[in-house]
């Protein structure tokens, strides 16, 4: 049955205000009863698909003036129409009728289930000796699909397992009672290594072929004991008749379904079929988690992403995931625990909501589940959005700078140095916009003294990309040094003495007014300094200057506590860095014991490091046992060389003095 809407007072486009005092003319119309009811706009566009106890009271409210209708539902309501409804005899029939129509018209203001794809199913064929095998596509030909398997994996270790317990014909012979007895047809190779009982020669009676059928079916509703007792009984009557052999092949199956059984999780062995449900929601998405369980095992374990279209509560959304997910496993459980109370469901089904005790574990395990699913789901759409925000943020650099292909591989080069000393070059590397931390390179300046900036960048560039042709890497899609046109042009003449001034985009900035310079181009070119183009090369630049300035910080500080150190006799450049790595500078050096020294460098150096802190009074504060001596008696030290020789004394350094070696020196 269906309603026209008056023509409303006004027609725009595309929507169509439906006044309030234009539906109560025509609510005395829609019946109390339960159903189904569908909101239609003018171009006969299917809006919306709604259940409800009472049709009138549910579609009535829709339209009640006091109500301040926002968002998506006031759009909605201003584009109803036409309303059909179909009347059905109970409120569970009506949400049956619901999910159904939802899915085949998808309706634009409907929730959308987003697990929509096709699941793999083992399918019983309707016919003479049965075969079992894979399907994704469900025929109303009598058939019995049983599924559907969360993977392909699954299926095919549960058809292993049925196969391997009970022999089964995979051929596709029409096993027809006239065609076998009249010999139309020879045992195969599958008969000859036992895995078929070769009922096409009438080996393996129709009932008997049934039999296990039956038994295949309790096994993949995950009725594990009925099909181990038959099983059981089977063997026994095999002993009974002193059929031994057959008795150890029949055991050789139990065993096969009880470590089949084994995997499944165990959760209470006093909890028989259950279903159990749990919903979870963040926004406009819904996850509704289904755990089927037999014999306390979890049996079936399955998420169904919903979205929300309107204003649905999660009692609403999980109402919709069980109805979904019972029909699609064909869950014939009476038993239902959920996570929250929910209106709707028939009151033959036993529904709980439990509050605590091992039950409430269960219910608990489920809303994890969802819960995990839902927190990955956004995980992997917040990635989508990144990835996409990538894309449009390369394509936007590529028109502003110009460029043949969106610069994905950008490398930034800057130069430090100390009034000439010290001078370094910093290379960093952003690949898809953000810094690649891993592919920054330092570079120490060798061939040019004194403060020369255009020098040392040229240096960098010529190296780095001398490099990268030798040792055939990829090559960046744009390259930018700091500075303005002295800085560029340094870097051009580095890279036409490799010959890629034309494979290398290059372009400098200036800081002052942050402009852009190109080769051979006198106008600078500007950018808006809001634009994101500007903004990832100014990130760039800032990272390149200090990663470039902290490494020659740090190159000053290790000079000048490694001259500090040389300074002491005896104490050369290699063993100042070992004292550095050791002890990381020289106040803790100065603060640790002479038996760490000794463990350093030997004892030799040990004590010269303490006769020269004696002398200077450079660690006597610091530490107090810096004036004990913890080296062998047998070894004398002279005075520091600035100190002059007392009398008697010369400053001839003798052959137990430890800054010459003696036979029983270990340096």
């Amino acid at each position: 049955m269906w309603l026209w809407l008056a023509r409303p007072s006004y027609v725009c486009p595309y929507f169509c205000r439906v006044r309030p005092e234009e539906f109560r003319q025509l609510e005395i119309v829609l019946p109390e009863n339960p159903g189904v009811y569908r909101y239609y706009d003018r171009s006969e566009l299917l809006l919306y698909v709604g259940k409800a106890k009472n049709l009138r009271k549910r579609v009535s409210s829709y339209f009640r003036p006091d109500l301040h209708r926002e968002g998506r539902l006031r759009m909605m309501i201003d584009r109803i129409a036409r309303i059909d409804f179909t009347l059905t005899e109970t409120e569970m029939d009506a949400l049956l009728l619901e999910n159904s129509l939802i899915k085949t018209y998808q309706p634009r203001y409907n929730i959308r289930l987003k697990d929509d794809k096709s699941y793999p199913y083992l399918v019983i064929r309707n016919e003479h000796f049965p075969r079992i095998f894979p399907t994704r596509r469900l025929i109303r030909d009598g058939s019995t699909y049983l599924g559907p398997f969360p993977s392909v994996l699954a299926m095919r270790t549960m058809l292993e397992l049925v196969r391997r317990i009970y022999p089964l014909r995979t051929c596709s012979l029409p096993l027809t009672p006239a065609s076998i007895a009249r010999g139309k047809f020879r045992a195969c190779l599958e008969y000859q290594i036992g895995n078929c009982l070769a009922p096409c020669e009438g080996r393996q009676s129709e009932d008997s072929y049934q039999e296990q059928i039956d038994a295949i079916r309790q096994i993949l509703k995950g009725h594990y004991q009925k099909a181990a007792g038959l099983l059981r009984d089977e063997m026994k009557q095999h002993a009974a008749d002193l059929r031994f052999e057959q008795a150890a092949r029949v055991k050789k199956k139990m065993e096969l379904l009880e470590q089949y059984q084994a995997k499944s999780t165990v959760v209470h062995h006093d909890i028989t079929e259950t279903d159990v449900f749990s919903v979870v929601m963040k926004e406009d998405t819904a996850v509704v988690n289904f755990l089927h369980m037999q014999q306390g095992r979890i049996v079936i374990s399955h998420n169904l992403e919903i979205l929300r279209r309107l204003d649905e509560d999660e009692a609403t959304l999980l109402l919709y995931g069980i109805v979904e997910l019972r029909n699609r496993y064909n869950s014939e459980s009476k038993r239902l625990l959920l996570n929250r109370e929910v209106d709707g469901l028939p009151v033959t089904l036993n529904v709980q909501v439990p509050r605590q005790g091992e039950k409430k574990k269960i219910v608990d395990l489920s809303w994890k589940n969802a819960m995990y699913f839902l927190n990955d789901l956004i995980r992997q759409r917040d990635d989508k959005q990144q990835d996409t925000r990538t894309t449009r943020v390369l394509a936007q650099m590529q028109k502003d700078l110009t460029l043949n292909r969106p610069p994905a591989h950008i490398e930034c080069f800057d130069n430090s140095n100390f009034h000439g000393s010290s001078a370094v070059s910093a290379c960093v590397v952003f690949r898809d916009a953000k810094p690649s931390k891993k592919d920054y390179r330092h570079f120490l300046i060798r061939s040019v003294e004194g403060p020369n900036d255009f020098a040392s960048m040229k240096e960098a560039v010529y190296r780095r990309y001398r490099r990268l042709v030798e040792e055939k890497l990829p090559l960046p899609d744009l390259v930018v040094v700091d500075g303005g046109k002295g800085q560029l042009s340094s870097a051009l003449e580095a890279l036409s003495q490799l010959g890629l001034e034309r494979k290398l985009p290059v372009l400098g900035i200036a800081k002052n007014l942050e402009e852009l310079f190109y080769p051979h181009d006198p106008v600078p070119l500007h950018l808006d300094k809001k634009s994101i183009t500007l903004k990832i090369i100014q990130q760039m630049r800032d990272e390149a200057h200090r990663f470039g300035l902290t490494h020659h910080r740090n190159l000053r500080s290790r000079k000048f506590i490694a001259t500090q150190l040389t300074e002491i006799p005896g104490v050369g450049t290699k063993s100042a860095e070992i004292l550095l790595r050791r002890f990381g500078s020289v106040e803790r050096l100065f603060s640790a014991a002479p038996s760490e020294w000794i463990e350093a460098v030997g004892a030799r150096r040990a004590e010269a490091i303490r006769l020269w802190c004696e002398a200077n009074n450079s660690g006597s504060e610091a530490n107090p046992r810096a004036g004990e001596s913890n080296l062998p008696a047998d070894v004398s030290i002279p005075k520091a060389a600035n100190e002059s020789p007392a009398a008697g004394e010369t400053n001839q350094i003798t052959k137990e003095s430890p800054l010459v070696p003696n036979e029983n020196s270990p340096i």
